[in-house]
C-alpha cells in the first residue's frame, strides 16, 4: 500500500513538473510570488530574533533583576516638595539590607547632576562619577578585568580609590597603558585607580533613544567618599537586585513601603525596573515584526493568487483528461488530491527557493549591519509549513472544480 502511494505521489509530482514546464512564464511568476513572500518571512524572522537577542544582551548589562528607587521630585503635595534631601540616607541602608525577602542585594548610588571633570597629568575629561557600594558591580553585571572590586574597607574608611571604565583608560592614560596605580584628580582629591571594568556595548539601546548614558565613561568610588565631598549623607538612588525577574514588583513595593515608614511618608518615590524596559523593547520589536509580516503576507497572497490562476488554467486545459480518468473509475477524492498535490508542489518549490534566498539575505544583512544575526531556523521551518498551507489553500478551489466535473461533460469538452 505504501508502495502504491509512493507511486501515485511520484506520478503526480512529475505530472506537476510537466505541467509547469508547459507554462513556464506563468509558473515562474507564480513561484516568484511565493519565493518573495517566504523570503520576506525568513528575513523578518531573522532580523526580529537577531535584534531581540542583542537587545536582551544589552538589557542584561544592567542586570535583568535590577530595580531603581529615587525621590520623585515632581511631587504635587506642596508640603513635601519643599523638603530638602533625596529621601534616602545612610541610616536606611541598615534596614534595607535585611527587611525585604524579595530583595537579594542593595547598593547606594551617589552622584550629582551633570558631568564631572577629572584630570590626569594635564589631561581633562568629562566623566560619569558615581559613589557606590560593594554590591554595585554585581548588581549591574559588570566585570572587573584588571585590578579589584571595591571592598568593605574602602567604604568604611572612605578610601580615595577608583574603578574606571575602558573609555576613561583610553582618554586619560592611553589605550595600551596599564591604568592600575594611575592617579585621577577630582578637585583636590587624588583617586588611585585600583580596577578597570570590562567594556559594555549598548549601541542598539542608544540608537533606539532609550539610553544616551556612556557606560564606559564611569568612574566608581566609595559612596562614603563621595558623600564626604558633598557634605551630605543623602543617597540619590537605591539600586537593588530582586531575587528573580518575577519578584521585581514585589521587591519595589517592599523597599518603597519601608522608605515611607522610615521617613513618615514625607517623600514620594519613583521606581524603575528592567521588567518595564523589557516590555517596552518587546512591544517595539513586536510592532516592527508585525509590519514586516504584513508585507510578507501580501507577497504570499499575491503568490497564492498566482498559483490559483495557474491551477485553474490547468483544470481547463486538462478537462478531457479528467473525464477519461473518471470514466475509468477514478474517484472524486483522487482528482481532488491530484490537483491539491500539484498546487502544493508549486508552492513548496517557491517556499524552498524563498527559504534559500532568505538564508542568503540573512547573511547579507548580518554582513552589512555588522551584527551577527544568524539564521532563524524556526522561521525556515515556518516558511516551509506556510508554503504548504498556501499551496493547499490556493489550490483547493481549482481542485474542487476539477473533482466536481461530471465525466460526460468533461469528455464532451473541446
Amino acid at each position: 500500500m505504501n508502495g502504491l502511494h509512493s507511486s501515485i505521489f511520484h506520478d503526480v509530482f512529475w505530472q506537476a513538473i510537466s505541467s509547469l514546464k508547459e507554462n513556464r512564464l506563468r509558473t515562474v511568476l507564480s513561484i516568484l510570488g511565493i519565493t518573495i513572500g517566504i523570503c520576506a518571512v525568513m528575513v523578518v524572522g531573522t532580523v526580529s530574533q537577531g535584534v531581540k537577542k542583542y537587545v536582551y544582551q544589552e538589557l542584561d548589562t544592567y542586570g535583568l533583576e535590577t530595580l531603581w528607587i529615587y525621590r520623585k521630585w515632581e511631587d504635587e503635595d506642596p508640603f513635601r516638595t519643599v523638603r530638602e534631601g533625596s529621601g534616602i540616607d545612610n541610616d536606611d541602608l541598615k534596614y534595607l539590607r535585611s527587611c525585604c525577602a524579595s530583595v537579594k542585594r542593595v547598593s547606594p548610588v551617589v552622584y550629582i547632576d551633570g558631568d564631572v571633570v577629572m584630570r590626569s597629568k594635564g589631561d581633562f575629561s568629562k566623566i560619569n562619577l558615581e559613589g557606590v557600594g560593594i554590591h554595585y558591580i554585581g548588581i549591574n553585571n559588570d566585570r572587573v578585568i584588571q585590578g579589584r572590586d571595591l571592598r568593605l574597607e574602602d567604604i568604611q574608611r572612605r578610601k580615595p580609590v577608583a574603578i574606571i571604565g575602558t573609555a576613561i583608560r583610553d582618554e586619560m592614560f592611553g589605550k595600551h597603558t596599564n591604568p592600575l596605580g594611575q592617579i585621577l584628580r577630582w578637585g583636590e582629591v587624588r583617586l588611585t585607580v585600583v580596577g578597570m571594568l570590562e567594556e559594555k556595548n549598548r549601541d542598539i539601546l542608544g540608537q533606539l533613544g532609550t539610553d544616551d548614558y556612556d557606560v564606559n565613561k564611569r568612574v566608581l568610588i566609595p559612596y562614603t567618599l563621595y558623600q564626604q565631598q558633598l557634605g551630605s549623607k543623602d543617597i540619590q538612588t537605591l539600586q537593588a537586585e530582586a531575587v528573580s525577574v518575577a519578584e521585581t514588583k514585589k521587591a519595589l513595593k517592599e523597599l518603597t513601603e519601608l522608605l515611607h515608614r522610615r521617613h513618615n511618608a514625607n517623600f514620594e518615590y519613583a521606581t524603575e525596573s528592567m521588567e518595564g524596559w523589557i516590555e517596552t523593547a518587546e512591544d517595539l520589536l513586536r510592532n516592527i515584526s508585525f509590519v514586516g509580516l504584513i508585507a510578507a503576507l501580501i507577497s504570499l497572497l499575491v503568490g497564492g493568487m498566482g498559483i490559483m490562476n495557474i491551477m485553474s488554467t490547468s483544470v481547463v486545459e486538462r478537462t478531457r483528461e479528467i473525464g477519461v480518468r473518471k470514466a475509468l473509475g477514478a474517484y472524486r477524492r483522487d482528482i481532488l488530491a491530484q490537483f491539491l498535490l500539484e498546487a502544493t508542489v508549486v508552492s513548496v518549490i517557491g517556499g524552498i527557493l524563498g527559504m534559500i534566498l532568505g538564508i542568503f539575505a540573512g547573511f547579507g544583512i548580518s554582513y552589512l549591519s555588522g551584527y551577527a544575526l544568524g539564521v532563524s531556523w524556526s522561521s525556515a521551518v515556518m516558511a516551509v509549513l506556510v508554503s504548504i498551507a498556501v499551496g493547499m489553500v490556493s489550490g483547493y478551489y481549482p481542485a474542487h472544480r476539477a473533482a466536481s466535473l461530471k465525466p460526460v461533460d468533461a469528455l464532451r469538452y473541446e
